[in-house]
């Protein structure tokens, strides 16, 4: 419900949306927070110009099953779900159906996502335009080929988690050297906050920016070569990458 939600703040009129829901309790409470209506997915489908699925990925097949009887010819449909490839929504959709994939992140809760979006085999520049300017509202959007998704989930899809990873591990950091927590995650999260703002703002690389902070023989140097010590950076590549391998199997089925 996050880009339901950041669209209605964007300006959208909430009576030109549906949000599909099978249950029952949580379409009302939908409809009550959001002001739209909440029909079954097979009536959403036979009613919209553009279908956004956004289900965990080993739904997806039951679902476009569901809705492939429904569909109108011209539809464009969009997957959200991680893993799932295009291919495989138009194999289970009506042929020549536009599909798009989209991969965003959960910053699109405060209107900083990041989106990814590729074209399905029927997709043109137009269906590409249209997806890019449903997802502005809510954060930057890039287009990529296909191939490359797995590697955009790994790397801001699931990006957030490693921040939040990262920032506990610090607030646990200041913990230990004798601060109190709500001191040390003040601290914490309003460094994170200006670093990401420098690196978006300033156009520099983050060597730069990192070297800015360190000076020889200080403390900064010090606790850079203690996590090259430890590994902080291979781990992270490793961890990345098993991201986007789990990816991979999803899209298989795994």
């Amino acid at each position: 419900m996050a880009l339901l939600s950041g669209l209605l703040r964007s300006g959208t009129p909430a009576g030109s949306m549906l949000a599909a829901e099978r249950h029952l309790d949580r379409a009302a409470e939908i409809a009550e927070r959001y002001g739209v209506a909440t029909p079954t997915p097979e009536e959403a489908t036979a009613k919209a110009d553009v279908v956004l699925l956004a289900v965990k990925p080993q739904d997806m097949r039951a679902l476009l099953k569901d809705i492939a009887p429904h569909l109108r010819p011209g539809t464009l449909v969009v997957s959200m779900a991680a893993g799932i490839t295009s291919s495989l929504v138009e194999e289970l959709l009506p042929a020549g159906t536009h599909v798009v994939r989209v991969m965003t992140n959960t910053p699109v809760f405060v209107d900083e996502a990041m989106s990814a979006i590729s074209p399905g085999s029927h997709a043109g520049p137009e269906h590409l335009q249209t997806v890019e300017d449903l997802l502005t509202p809510v954060g930057k959007v890039v287009r990529v080929p296909e191939s490359q998704q797995d590697a955009v989930t790994a790397l801001s899809g699931s990006g957030p988690a490693y921040f939040f990873f990262l920032v506990e591990a610090m607030i646990d950091a200041g913990i230990l050297l004798g601060l109190p927590r709500a001191v040390a995650a003040e601290l914490i999260v309003q460094t994170a906050v200006g670093s990401a703002r420098m690196l978006r703002e300033s156009g520099e690389h983050p060597v730069l920016l990192r070297e800015a902070v360190t000076s020889p023989g200080g403390t900064t140097i010090a606790a850079i070569r203690t996590m090259e010590d430890h590994g902080v950076r291979a781990a992270l590549l490793a961890a990345i990458e098993a991201a986007r391998d789990r990816s991979r199997e999803l899209a298989a089925g795994g």
